[in-house]
């Protein structure tokens, strides 16, 4: 061999060592991933520490918690310790006939100012109500 790395003539180039680590790759269960991530989710649970303990990098332990929030990742049934609430869905009920749609207006407006206690139709105009609140505002002082 005529071209050397360290410009010896004997061929030898030196001392290589290979050191392994944890690199992360091993393939995991969308269930074990979502299980790693709710568990680092725990009061008083270190990601750092939850990574370690399972071989994997902080990083993806992260990345799963981010996945598990957005639903992507669904936390496996045994982890659970109380029951997952559901969705709130609001049905409007059905209309029945002879009846308006959508909320009734207010009828009556109730104001508490000071010591004196205020009703009024709902229809009340604006500024005639101000005038009347200022004017209560000015005699309770």
């Amino acid at each position: 061999m005529d071209d050397c790395l360290d410009g010896s003539s004997d061929g030898y180039a030196g001392r290589m060592e290979v050191i392994e680590g944890r690199s992360g790759r091993r393939q995991r269960s969308e269930a074990e991933r979502a299980r790693i991530a709710a568990e680092s989710l725990w009061p008083g649970a270190r990601v750092v520490d939850v990574a370690r303990r399972h071989g994997v990098t902080r990083w993806q332990v992260y990345d799963w918690r981010k996945k598990l929030a957005a639903g992507k990742l669904a936390v496996p049934d045994e982890m659970m310790s109380e029951p997952a609430f559901a969705a709130l869905v609001v049905e409007t009920p059905p209309e029945e006939p002879g009846k308006p749609s959508g909320p009734l207006p207010a009828r009556r407006i109730k104001l508490s100012l000071a010591d004196v206690t205020l009703r009024v139709e709902a229809d009340i105009d604006e500024e005639q109500l101000t005038r009347v609140i200022r004017a209560i505002r000015a005699g309770s002082r």
